[in-house]
């Protein structure tokens, strides 16, 4: 047993986590040392740097649009979705700062010490629910600005202030739902070199990993994927009543939301799902084989999932009118763009990003 312990390396998974513990780290360490993994590192290696650099490039410049936009025009923070939309671009700013980080680990291993592990996995977890809790808040206020527009267009004001204080929340919240990050991310090594991972040991083990996975999968995705159905579901029967040839070109959006959300972000979670499920049982019953093509599935279902950070913008932003002509008029001032490029003024037709409280509750 003791010449066992000693041989206990960095269990890895595609996930960042190191479930060895005194009861089944012993049957993983075992099973890692009879599964060669190289082959999934070096997919890992080939795969991850070029999309999350493209990623964190593409993504930047899209929210950085939309801070750049909100900074310069500041009359627009007028509305809840606004201060969401604002808080949202930093919030995947902030997720996409830690993607190079994660890059470099997947080219030639954790480099940055055990401190900036912390950091950086701590950092990674606060946006990523933040984002999530954000896109929830944004579906709950179109819903109060379309459903209930009476009493949406009677508390502006109060709304307004409410958003400042939801915002408040999310992050705290977020910031307590990373707290695991905190407390178990280190640098481990391992035979092929030292990476960043959660690290649970003795006491804690497997428990805490099912926790951490279940408090990701609950709060990152279910809970938001349920209001978010519920609240654009309303909204899409709401609009079906009203007779406004807007409102083909609203649900269009919407469906577009629903979709890239579910489609970028179902499949990862499902692979936490069984990840979770992995760690209920301390014998591990899958082969060598079918262990690698898991880690491979989720690497690549993982890159997906965090597709949704440059999108957000795309999806949320630049489907408007206003924030378009909004980015062209910084672009004439900035003299990016001949004077002739920012268009005619005058009356223009109302779109999902018109200065209405309900029109822009549609699309941000």
């Amino acid at each position: 047993m003791d010449s066992t312990v000693d041989m206990m390396t960095t269990t890895q998974d595609s996930y960042g986590y190191d479930d060895s513990t005194p009861t089944a780290g012993d049957y993983e360490d075992y099973f890692d040392l009879m599964c060669d993994r190289a082959s999934v590192r070096a997919f890992r290696a080939r795969y991850e740097p070029p999309l999350f650099w493209t990623i964190t490039l593409v993504g930047g410049l899209g929210n950085l649009t939309v801070v750049w936009i909100y900074l310069h025009f500041r009359q627009r923070l007028k509305t809840m979705t606004d201060v969401y939309l604002l808080n949202l671009a930093v919030a995947d700013l902030l997720f996409l700062v830690t993607l190079p980080f994660w890059a470099s680990e997947a080219s030639h291993g954790w480099s940055f010490g055990p401190g900036l592990c912390k950091l950086t996995s701590a950092l990674y977890k606060v946006n990523l629910f933040s984002s999530v809790l954000l896109l929830t808040c944004i579906s709950a206020d179109r819903y109060v600005a379309i459903v209930q527009t009476t009493k949406a267009q009677n508390s502006k004001r109060e709304r307004l202030r409410c958003s400042k204080l939801v915002c408040g929340a999310v992050w705290l919240l977020a910031t307590l739902l990373a707290a695991p990050e905190f407390i178990f991310a280190t640098s481990k090594p391992d035979a092929e070199g030292e990476f960043c991972r959660m690290v649970f040991y003795e006491n804690v083990g497997n428990r805490t990993k099912i926790l951490v996975l279940a408090l990701q999968v609950s709060m990152g995705f279910c809970l938001p994927f349920l209001i978010m159905t519920f609240c654009y579901s309303v909204i899409v029967r709401t609009l079906l009543r009203t007779r406004n040839f807007e409102k083909h070109k609203a649900m269009r959006v919407i469906l577009a939301v629903v979709v890239v959300f579910v489609v970028s972000q179902l499949p990862y979670n499902g692979v936490l799902v069984m990840e979770a499920a992995q760690a209920t049982n301390a014998t591990n019953e899958l082969q060598c084989e079918e262990k690698k093509r898991f880690d491979v599935a989720g690497q690549v279902l993982k890159g997906l999932a965090y597709t949704h950070a440059c999108l957000n913008p795309f999806l949320y932003a630049f489907v408007g009118v206003r924030f378009r002509r909004d980015v062209l008029r910084l672009l004439r001032v900035y003299r990016c763009l001949p004077r002739g490029m920012l268009g005619k003024p005058g009356k223009q037709r109302a779109s999902v990003m018109s200065d209405t409280d309900t029109t822009q509750a549609l699309s941000l």
